[in-house]
Formats: structure tokens, C-alpha cells, sequence
């Protein structure tokens, strides 16, 4: 593939600020995307955008009411400003100038510390000067454009590791990192021979401490989906990074708060050197980790301490030191009854035990955590104590229920529904839900038809359900980021991780843990009906484009009048919209908004448009 070109040219936005007819909008989204690939005059990434370019998603957004659609052409309410180019990577509840006036002690600076009402900003993020579309994965997980993360202090700081190179104008991921300088895949492999990766098993994995996640990147190869974090640090745009390859991740850190996923969520957890000193405040982080893992799952821990008899004198670190921190860790792994199944070099592997193997409750070593739910932990501090097993009917049943391999866990009935842990939801709940959600997102690809093409490779649903939005999209193409709000009356992200999902808890009165610009589409459905008396609807708005890329999408789905708000409201903020009927016709009162963000850059006074 081409790696470098005479870009400079072809960014030129100038030119595109057109009012589009319906004869020319394939040719004037082609010349876009062609420009926004970021490169010259024949190179054969734009060539192939061409030729695979539809716009019909676009002409159906032009203003005028299409067959179909519905007029919410009330104009525009006010018009929102750019915020200016001081806030390109704006974080807002990971700020850099916040985050140092707050404890150093158990990382809790890097915590989640959001703006007051009178501190939100209630303008625009701009995209940087040059702003590209990223490439499509494959091609993504190893090249990135230089423009959309200008930040080169990990090429010096990392060079020996090969993480990232500088290569005229993108940047390359080798596929290394700090205990893999020479690829990921052999890393991968010789964990593979000991944790069951190759025939579905093991789907789901956190990885700590990710760096610019090349271990998840490469693990899509095995069908392995992976949620990785890192803190905003000093280690610059790691995450931002992760996110413009196309690989899942997350601002995060284990502190003083709980991690926001459920319980019994991931069958594989992963720390490759990611200085989190597991064996510290009696292993709580390590408590932590046993809280999200399965019962079955795997931990795996490579680089320091592991092996240190032979690597003090290169780590730089004293022997005692060292030698004491893995006996610590070797301690609370043995308090939790994981089994260590490998350690070769500098990697160990341990099995979280299943119920059958071992009952946890009766171990009179164990602080048990005395909370009835182990999901509740939106900023609920992390606590010294084990988390309890789902309870059994049989010594012999496994807890949470039997492993299913992917993708036929994909749709099989999950454990807590069939267990009947998720109030008021049943088989034939699920089974609805899916086949309701097939029929949404056909539906949904008939007037998007972008969606199958590879344009959309980080995708977010704000308001995930039982995760079948995602489950009818599944497709190595893409991968989906599902969002449980805080105040859903029903928490069922526990289900979501049990089909081989991943997701999050979040509050969206609240800025997202991710950069600007991550993600392709955003799927809202019902979410404005959901928080009408919890927060502004404009603030979830401005946070919904500041981490929309240039030209994302975004479905709405909720009740009309909900909709004409929120269509009003985006109009202002340089977005173009479509209102559409339900599919079932338009006695249904839920409605369908489509809209597509406009391309603009920081110096930019006017957006152009991709109708």
C-alpha cells in the first residue's frame, strides 16, 4: 500500500463549500473522499474508495422532504461556535489542567473528574488543520494518518519496542510492543498454546494498561474482541491512537473506583508491563480484575516481576524489590484460588477456578464482598474484598453457566437471562429482541447503505438493551462499543458480554472516557426520551459530535417530537438530517432521524457539506 504522498494539495477544503444537486452528490462525495484519503494523484486507497463509493446515503440527506421522509424542516435554532483550536483533543473529564489538582495517591488524578454545569464548554471541538478519513481495516490497524493524532513523542520515546513509526505523512504500527518488540503474533501464539483462543472459547478480553493497543489489534485475527484502557498521561494520544487503528478502547485506570463493566464480564484479562502494582493495598486491583472475570477465565501477567531472578539487572529495579511484589501476587492468586496453568520467560498465566472446581463461599480466608449487586459500580470505590460466584443448584454446574464458543454464543440464550437475573425478561424476550433488531437494522442499511461497506468501523450504541443492534451488524468489518446508561431501568450489560459483546456503563449527563473524533456511527435509540428530565439534551448533543468523526453518522431512534427537537438542534450544529418513518409505516408514533456531520476543520468559519 502506499505509505506516502503529496497530500498537502488535496486537503484542500476550499473548493467543496457547494450547495449539492442531485446530479452531482456522487461525484462531489467521491472528490471528498478521494481528498480525504490524505493522499496523491493515483494511489490506489482512493481508488478504491471510488470504486466502492454509494451515495445514496448522502442524497437522501439532502434538506428537501424526500418520498418517504418526513418534513422537520422547522430551520435552524441557534448556531453553535467552534470551541477553537486549543481544544482539538478536548477530554473533558479527563483534562489535563483538572486532573493535577487532584490526590497522586492510587492513580486517583487519572480518574474520571468531570466539569461542573458552569465549566462545560458549549461550543464545537473542531478537527485538526488536515483532518483525513482514517483508512478501512484492515489497513487501519497498521497505518494511520499523521494529521489525526499530530503527535510523535512516542516514535522517540517507544522506538526500540516498535510501537509506532513516523513515515512521511502517517504514522505505522509494527505490531510491537514493550514485551513483544518483534510482533504481536508470536506473543499471541504462545499464549494461545496454553488459553483456548483458536476455536471460540475465549472472546472477550481487558486489557490493562494498553498502550496503543496493538495486543487487541491483533487478536481480531483470532475472533477475539478486547476492551482496552489506558490513563491520559504522559504516554501522548495512546488511546487516541488505538481508536484511529480501529481497535476498542477507553481513557481509564485502575484507582480508587470501580471499573465500569459487570461482573463476570471478560473471559481473558491482560497486563503486558502495564506498571499496575498488582500486589499493593493487599491486591485489591487483583480483587478487581477477579471481579470482571469469569469463573473459568484467565489472567495473564507478562513483564516485571515475572521471571525476575534473570531481568533485575536489566529492569533496573533491586532483586528484594522485586522478589517481594511477585510473592504478593503470588499470594492473593492463591487467595483467590486462581491456578497458575504457565509461566515461561517473562509470562505467567493463572485460571480463575470455576464453582465446580472450587466454593469460593466457603473459604474462611475470604473477605466476601457483602454487596447483593456486583454491578453496581458507576464511581462506587473499589473495595477490599472477593466477590461471590453466582450461586449453583449442583456442586457440579459451572457458575454463570456453561462457556459457549463464539459466534454460537452470539445468540444462544445467556446464563443470567436463563437463570432469570435480568427482572422481567425472558427467552422469548431475547428471542423477540433479536428478531426485532434484524428487522431495525435492515431497515436502517436500506437507506444508510454504507453500513456494509467497511465506511463504519467504530460504531457505538448509546443505549444497548440486550445487545442485539450489535449482534445484527456482527461482521469482522466493524465492532461496537455498547453503552449501558447508569439510569436504564434494567442493567443488562451482563447479558450484552455473555453474547460475545463488550460494552461499558456510562451517565451520558456526563462526557464519554474517549477522545474526540472515535467513533463512525452512533446508534441512539431512545436515549433523548430516556434522560428528557435527567439533563440538556443539547449538552448530550455536543458531546455525541465531539466524538463523532468528521462525516460520522448517526441514527436516532425515538418519538416524533423528541426528534424535530433534536433535528433542530443539530442543524445548528453542522449537521444535515433526514426524518424517516418506522419501517412498519407511519402509523407507528417512532420515527427515524439519520444524519451525517459535515467535514470541518480548527480556522474554519463554515462546514462543508456531504449532501
Amino acid at each position: 500500500m502506499a505509505t506516502k504522498g503529496n497530500s498537502g494539495d488535496n486537503r484542500s477544503r476550499s473548493s467543496m463549500s457547494i450547495v449539492i444537486v442531485a446530479g452531482l452528490c456522487c461525484f462531489f462525495y467521491i472528490l471528498g473522499a478521494w481528498q480525504r484519503s490524505g493522499f496523491g494523484k493515483g494511489d490506489s486507497i482512493a481508488v478504491e474508495i471510488t470504486r466502492q463509493t454509494d451515495c445514496s446515503i448522502l442524497s437522501n440527506l439532502n434538506y428537501e422532504t424526500h418520498r418517504g421522509g418526513i418534513d422537520d424542516s422547522e430551520g435552524v435554532g441557534k448556531e453553535f461556535k467552534s470551541c477553537g483550536d486549543r481544544y482539538i483533543d478536548y477530554t473533558p473529564c479527563q483534562d489535563q489542567m483538572r486532573a493535577m489538582t487532584f490526590p497522586r495517591e492510587n492513580m486517583n488524578y487519572r480518574e474520571r473528574h468531570c466539569p461542573p454545569e458552569e465549566g462545560k464548554l458549549h461550543c464545537l471541538i473542531p478537527a485538526p488543520k488536515g483532518y483525513v478519513t482514517p483508512f478501512r481495516w484492515p489497513q487501519s490497524r497498521d497505518y494511520v494518518p499523521y494529521a489525526n493524532a499530530p503527535y510523535k513523542s512516542l516514535t522517540v520515546e517507544k522506538a526500540v519496542q516498535n510501537w509506532i513509526q513516523y513515515e512521511g505523512n502517517v504514522f505505522r504500527f509494527p505490531g510491537g510492543g514493550t514485551q513483544f518488540p518483534h510482533g504481536a503474533d508470536a506473543y499471541i501464539n504462545e499464549l494461545a498454546a496454553v488459553i483456548p483462543m483458536d476455536n471460540g472459547m475465549v472472546r472477550t478480553a481487558l486489557d490493562t494498561g494498553c498502550g496503543v493497543a496493538s495486543w487487541g489489534a491483533y487478536l481480531f485475527k483470532k475472533n477475539v474482541i478486547a476492551m482496552s484502557f489506558a490513563p491520559r498521561d504522559s504516554h501522548e494520544a495512546q488511546v487516541q491512537f488505538a481508536l484511529e487503528r480501529g481497535v476498542p478502547a477507553v481513557i481509564g485506570v485502575l484507582g480508587t473506583i470501580k471499573l465500569p463493566y459487570p461482573s463476570r464480564a471478560f473471559d481473558m484479562a491482560h497486563c503486558s508491563r502495564c506498571l499496575i502494582p498488582w500486589g499493593a493495598n493487599d491486591g485489591m486491583y487483583m480483587m478487581e480484575v477477579d471481579r470482571v472475570l469469569r469463573p473459568g477465565g484467565y489472567w495473564v501477567l507478562s513483564g516485571p516481576p515475572i521471571n525476575w531472578r534473570n531481568n533485575y539487572v536489566a529492569w533496573q529495579r533491586p532483586k528484594e524489590e522485586l522478589e517481594e511484589e511477585q510473592r504478593k501476587i503470588e499470594e492473593v492468586a492463591k487467595l483467590l484460588n486462581w491456578e497458575k496453568k504457565y509461566e515461561k520467560g517473562e509470562i505467567a498465566i493463572w485460571r480463575k477456578l470455576t464453582t465446580s472446581e472450587y466454593r469460593r463461599d466457603q473459604d474462611p480466608q475470604l473477605n466476601m464482598c457483602e454487596s447483593n449487586n456486583a454491578d453496581d459500580v458507576w464511581y462506587q470505590k473499589m473495595e477490599l474484598c472477593v466477590t461471590p460466584y453466582p450461586e449453583t443448584s449442583d456442586a457440579n454446574e459451572d457458575a454463570g453457566g456453561p462457556w459457549k464458543p463464539f459466534p454460537e454464543r452470539l445468540n444462544a440464550l445467556p446464563f443470567r437471562i436463563s437463570s432469570d437475573s435480568v427482572p422481567d425478561v425472558s427467552a422469548e424476550t431475547f428471542q423477540e429482541d433479536n428478531k426485532a433488531w434484524k428487522k431495525h437494522v435492515n431497515a436502517y442499511k436500506r437507506t444508510n447503505k454504507l453500513m456494509d461497506t467497511g465506511r463504519y468501523r467504530n460504531i457505538m450504541d448509546m443505549n444497548a438493551g440486550l445487545g442485539s443492534f450489535a449482534a445484527a451488524l456482527d461482521s469482522p468489518k466493524l465492532w461496537v462499543m455498547n453503552v449501558m446508561p447508569t439510569i436504564a431501568e434494567k442493567d443488562t450489560l451482563g447479558v450484552i458480554f455473555e453474547r460475545g459483546l463488550i460494552g461499558i456503563y456510562h451517565d451520558w449527563c456526563e462526557a464519554f472516557s474517549t477522545y474526540p473524533r472515535t467513533y463512525d456511527l452512533i446508534h441512539a435509540n431512545g436515549v433523548f426520551s430516556l434522560y428528557k428530565d435527567k439533563c440538556n439534551a443539547e449538552d448530550i448533543l455536543l458531546e455525541m459530535d465531539r466524538i463523532l468523526r468528521p462525516e460520522g453518522a448517526v441514527i436516532f431512534r425515538d418519538h416524533m417530537d423528541v426528534l424535530v427537537k433534536v433535528s433542530k438542534l443539530v442543524r445548528g450544529m453542522r449537521w444535515n438530517t433526514k426524518m424517516v418513518d418506522h419501517e412498519d409505516g407511519p402509523l407507528v408514533p417512532e420515527k427515524v432521524l439519520f444524519a451525517v456531520k459535515r467535514y470541518w476543520v480548527a480556522g474554519e468559519d463554515k462546514a462543508t457539506t456531504s449532501e
